[in-house]
């Protein structure tokens, strides 16, 4: 259970990649790179970069999502939530239970909340490493 993909959005990707490095060190893979890419141009861009995505989060052991996350981070949230998927969902605030913006998939049992900093997410994913 230590194969992992980590959704977010653009605007994150200095975090994504932080996380990354950090659950690597820790003996973690990571199922897909997506922050190697550069903004798709095309719609065949579009298409391969959604299939190896897609690929990716059902190869993958666990989701974590940081939030802010566009639509392509909750389509993948999704794919993993209905194979049953283990999903740490993360923000650095308490925007995950702020009623006027949270979804009802975020307070489902198959997700772990975690609201604080980056070290916290990486200690807690790594405590459920089995």
């Amino acid at each position: 259970m230590n194969k992992f993909y980590i959704a977010s959005s653009f605007n994150n990707i200095e975090k994504v990649r932080e996380v990354s490095i950090r659950l690597k060190d820790k003996g973690f893979i990571q199922t897909y790179d997506w922050t190697q890419n550069e903004r798709a141009a095309t719609l065949e861009d579009l298409k391969e970069i959604g299939e190896k995505e897609r690929i990716a989060v059902l190869e993958a052991d666990f989701l974590i999502v940081l939030l802010p996350a566009g639509k392509g981070s909750h389509i993948e949230f999704g794919l993993a939530l209905g194979q049953g998927k283990k999903i740490y969902l993360f923000s650095e605030n308490d925007d995950i239970d702020n009623f006027e913006t949270t979804s009802t998939f975020y307070h489902l049992d198959t997700v772990e909340k975690i609201m604080g900093t980056i070290e916290e997410l990486v200690n807690r994913v790594s405590l459920g490493k089995e």
